[in-house]
Parts: structure tokens; C-alpha cells; sequence
């Protein structure tokens, strides 16, 4: 049997997945990592972005937002601020919270937080990717 690995993802509102998976490909802030059973050890910050995860030639998606990652014993710990995994995820609010974001950026003006506007642009892309409709 192949060896396997524990994958816990947690927000601070609760437990969003915990079994034992083949692969975990979490999106770093220099870019994408991926791990496998007995990685080394490892701390890392995670971006807004896709996480994905392989288990039993499955593949399952999850949209995060920041947090970290923690890779031990065999062990990957992922604390998110936020995660939804992809069958959770509302396609139609993603979708509406992206062109929300792109009219304000396209908009600009000096009562437009740009930052504000960006970070909501990429929670909603991220969504949208874990759901397969980017």
C-alpha cells in the first residue's frame, strides 16, 4: 500500500477537511508547494489561491485565503482564514463578487480602496477556480 499522509485544513470557525491523502499542492506566497508523504519538515505562508489535494487518483479542490502551512511526520496543517472546498462553494455569489471587484477597479477614483477591491477580486477568482468554472 502507498504511503500516505494526514492533511487537516482548519479556520478559525472549524475543521474543514481531515484525512489521510496522497498529495497536497497549497498556494505558497513565492509560489505554488507541493507535498508528500515524509516531506521535510516546513512553516510557510499560503496566498489566497487554490489548494489541491490527491487521494485515491481523486482530486479535490479547496479555495483558501492566506494562512499557513505546516509540514511535519508526515503531517500537512493547513490554518486558513478562510476555506471552502469545491463543492460548498456558491457560484453565483463568486461570480457576482468578481464583477463587483472588477467594476470598482475599473472605476477607480479616490473612494475606491484598491486593495480592498484586488483582495475581494482574487477571493472570488479562487473561488471560482476550486469550483471549476475558471
Amino acid at each position: 500500500m502507498a504511503k500516505k499522509q494526514r492533511l487537516d485544513i482548519v479556520t478559525p470557525e472549524k475543521v474543514v477537511y481531515s484525512e489521510e491523502v496522497d498529495f497536497v499542492v497549497a498556494p505558497g506566497v513565492m509560489g505554488e508547494l507541493g507535498f508528500l508523504p515524509e516531506h521535510t519538515p516546513l512553516v510557510s505562508a499560503l496566498k489566497t489561491g487554490v489548494l489541491r489535494v490527491q487521494k485515491d487518483g481523486k482530486e479535490l479542490k479547496v479555495a483558501i485565503t492566506g494562512g499557513f502551512v505546516e509540514v511535519k511526520n508526515s503531517r500537512v496543517v493547513v490554518l486558513a482564514d478562510t476555506a471552502e472546498r469545491e463543492d460548498e462553494i456558491d457560484v453565483e455569489r463568486a461570480e457576482a463578487a468578481k464583477k463587483r471587484a472588477e467594476e470598482r477597479l475599473a472605476k477607480g477614483g479616490q473612494d475606491i480602496d484598491i486593495a480592498r477591491a484586488e483582495a475581494a477580486l482574487q477571493r472570488a477568482t479562487a473561488r471560482l477556480k476550486a469550483a471549476g468554472k475558471m
